[in-house]
């Protein structure tokens, strides 16, 4: 007899570029003992796919047939990040403006959100964690609408992109803000991620550091299962 598979709690974390979701999510994952899907990853890895074969991200057509030879595979662990297509590590690759600024492309193509939606269900049901943090743009209203902890992290423009660019210090500072000006804009035509949905906690980091963001978004989550991270020391 076989044990019945585990069905994690999940934790869904939306908001827009430089809002700290990545940083947020892995740091509550770790304090958790939870696994971690970074689902804009997924995107930037088939952006650089896309740009691989030289394709025009702007043509869903073009976007759509090079997807079929989009072989991913993401790691859940916070800790090991690692983002594979094909037998390339691209995990560094993804990270670069010019796949950033491809990724809206991509992602507005409506048969390749449902196809990458139905992917991460599939990997948060078959991971086997008690527990997954998925963050991204579409998380609570979308890939996960019942997920019993749904958070929307924001904060004021200015500080997110004083955020990302001390991130890529190697990069000019005004392009990362008008890159992820850009960004939010055209995805925003997609998808809504600047407004809560019904049931949706905002947690404004604004005015908080990264401790103190983390510590918003546990409360969230433990107001929801205060038993949630317990046997993790936590």
């Amino acid at each position: 007899m076989t044990d019945a598979p585990v069905t994690p709690m999940i934790v869904a974390i939306d908001g827009p570029a430089g809002s700290g979701k990545s940083s947020v999510s892995r740091r509550v994952a770790r304090a958790l003992g939870f696994g971690y899907l970074d689902t804009g990853a997924a995107y930037r890895a088939l952006a650089w796919h896309a740009l691989q074969h030289e394709i025009d991200t702007s043509d869903s057509v073009a976007v759509l047939e090079v997807a079929g030879d989009f072989d991913l595979g993401i790691a859940l662990d916070p800790d090991d990040q690692r983002v594979r297509v094909g037998a390339v590590d691209a995990t560094e690759a993804i990270r670069t403006p010019d796949v950033s600024d491809a990724v809206s492309g991509v992602a507005r193509v409506p048969a390749m959100r449902q196809a990458i939606n139905a992917m991460f269900r599939t990997l948060v049901q078959d991971s086997g964690r008690r527990g997954v943090i998925v963050e991204g743009r579409d998380i609570t209203t979308v890939v996960f609408p019942d997920a019993p902890a749904r958070i929307l992290l924001t904060a004021a423009p200015e500080v997110r992109a004083a955020r990302r660019a001390a991130e890529l210090s190697e990069h000019d500072a005004a392009d990362i803000a008008a890159s992820m000006q850009r960004r939010d804009a055209s995805d925003s035509t997609v998808v809504d991620f600047l407004t809560a949905a019904p049931g949706v906690t905002i947690v404004d980091s604004t005015d908080l550091d990264l401790d103190a963001t983390v510590e918003a978004v546990l409360a969230v989550v433990r107001a929801t299962d205060p038993q949630a991270g317990a046997d993790n020391g936590h």
